[in-house]
């Protein structure tokens, strides 16, 4: 794959960029050139989102069956498919393979578990004033959809707009980063093989100017967004009254309570740091724990970051694999430098890995005494980093938990229901996670922000994303 071109993804036909410029992808393993791809301009926005207009309007008219063997088609050969695919990703991405062929996986299923929530999105018929008429809902597409995703999941989170966008009727421009699109482009030869209609999918990898152009055509209906909450503000600026999916930062937290299991608390908070090396929206980023436990907590924690092997992704010892990019390396060091200066210890980790291919290696970091007002707990660190901090009741961790603007997903560690239930309803979180990791996902669960925080609105997962990519439609019918 070194130095290959990739090209553009357009009305079926791949395609050259109109600007003339191409840019690489590197490996963040190796440093190695992985391929390059063309910079699309106005040209080729314009194109994709005429090409997806024109298609969707066909696609509506599509029965639900019809659509959802659709969707079958490119499940089974995206899963055809899963080696080859999430050894690109690993590649361009960083991550250790066995979790690149985890996304893969869930992406292929995804598109299965989208056509069958389709055969079970129905409407209502609803009570009528008139007895002489009748009151009905149903579902129609929304229309074109610009969707942006990130490239910490390049496919798995292209899949999540794309397979129930398809299912219930919409037309997709996909956007992924330029420098983590090999492996999306490589979803074309799958959509090819289950016979997508031409259209339907467009791919123009690219950054922010390009993602500007997108959000600001008027061939575009409504826009999917996967990635921060400063860039989800600004898309959400230029987007006006157009339909939106936006999921954006968290900050954790996980809590571990009074009469947590704390070696399970431990665990869970370890994993969160060092999947996908802590680049994770629901990553830990902040343990809260009871400081009556607190001890205990962090001689389990450094335990378990001894566990941790940092290295080649592609070696099947490793657990740990390179940050994706310098910026998110860059951040790791403010933040260590910030918690470092106004009193946090270290325990483990801290840096960068010298000897290494790349400076993108970072050691998995455990950091005690850390305080509100540190970066690493007002931000998100997005990298592999355990900081601590701690209070001395429910009611001081619950109030430490909410004061922070990112409101995604919490953990809660806690052997008493009464108490579990407690922190489910008043941490100001999307999802409340009872004895596992922040990073607890399932393909079916409704995945967002809550209400009040800057990190979106929408679900995504299961078939609230069905519900909305869709628009309800009411009919009255005259039987007299």
């Amino acid at each position: 794959m070194s130095g290959r071109q990739l090209e553009l993804y357009i009305d079926g036909a791949s395609t050259g960029g109109s600007t003339g410029l191409r840019q690489e992808i590197r490996s963040p393993a190796t440093g190695e050139l992985v391929a390059t791809v063309p910079v699309p301009g106005e040209k080729e926005i314009r194109q994709a989102t005429e090409a997806a207009r024109r298609a969707q309007r066909q696609w509506a008219r599509a029965g639900a069956h019809e659509r959802a063997t659709l969707n079958h088609r490119i499940g089974d050969a995206v899963a055809a498919r899963s080696d080859e695919l999430a050894r690109l990703q690993t590649l361009e991405q960083g991550k250790p393979l066995a979790e690149s062929r985890a996304d893969i996986t869930e992406a292929a299923e995804l598109f299965h578990l989208h056509a069958e929530d389709l055969m079970r999105l129905g409407g209502e018929s609803l009570p009528v004033r008139d007895a002489a008429k009748r009151m009905i809902t149903f579902r129609r597409p929304v229309g074109t959809w610009a969707v942006i995703t990130p490239w910490n999941f390049p496919v798995l989170m292209a899949a999540e707009f794309v397979a129930p966008g398809l299912v219930t009727g919409n037309s997709i421009v996909l956007k992924p980063p330029a420098h983590t699109c090999a492996a999306v482009l490589g979803l074309v030869e799958a959509f090819e093989q289950a016979g997508l209609p031409r259209g339907l999918v467009n791919i123009v990898p690219g950054d922010g100017e390009v993602g500007e152009l997108l959000v600001a055509d008027p061939l575009v209906d409504a826009i999917g967004f996967i990635g921060s909450s400063a860039t989800g503000a600004k898309i959400g600026a230029a987007a006006g009254l157009r339909r939106r999916v936006m999921e954006c930062s968290g900050n954790g937290p996980l809590v571990v309570c009074a009469d947590a299991d704390v070696e399970r608390a431990a665990r869970a908070a370890v994993y969160g740091a060092y999947f996908c090396a802590g680049q994770v929206c629901c990553a830990t980023e902040r343990v809260l724990v009871h400081a009556s436990r607190h001890d205990e907590l962090v001689e389990a924690c450094l335990a378990e970051a001894d566990k941790v092997v940092l290295g080649d992704p592609f070696d099947p010892a490793t657990t740990l694999g390179p940050l994706n990019n310098e910026a998110v390396a860059a951040k790791m060091d403010r933040h260590l430098a910030d918690a470092r200066g106004k009193g946090a210890v270290v325990l483990c980790g801290g840096g960068r890995r010298g000897g290494m291919p790349t400076a993108l290696y970072y050691e998995l970091s455990v950091v005690d005494q850390v305080t509100p007002e540190m970066a690493m707990a007002r931000e998100e660190s997005f990298g592999p980093v355990v900081p601590v901090l701690s209070a001395g009741s429910d009611d001081e961790l619950i109030e430490l938990a909410n004061a922070d603007d990112l409101g995604l997903q919490a953990a809660v560690f806690t052997t008493d229901l009464r108490r579990a239930f407690r922190y489910a309803e008043e941490l100001e979180v999307g999802q409340v996670i009872v004895n596992d990791s922040t990073d607890y996902w399932d393909i079916a669960m409704p995945f967002g922000g809550a209400g009040g925080k800057s990190t979106g609105w929408g679900r995504i997962g299961g078939k609230w994303t069905l519900m909305d990519m869709t628009d309800v439609r009411t009919a009255v019918i005259d039987l007299s």
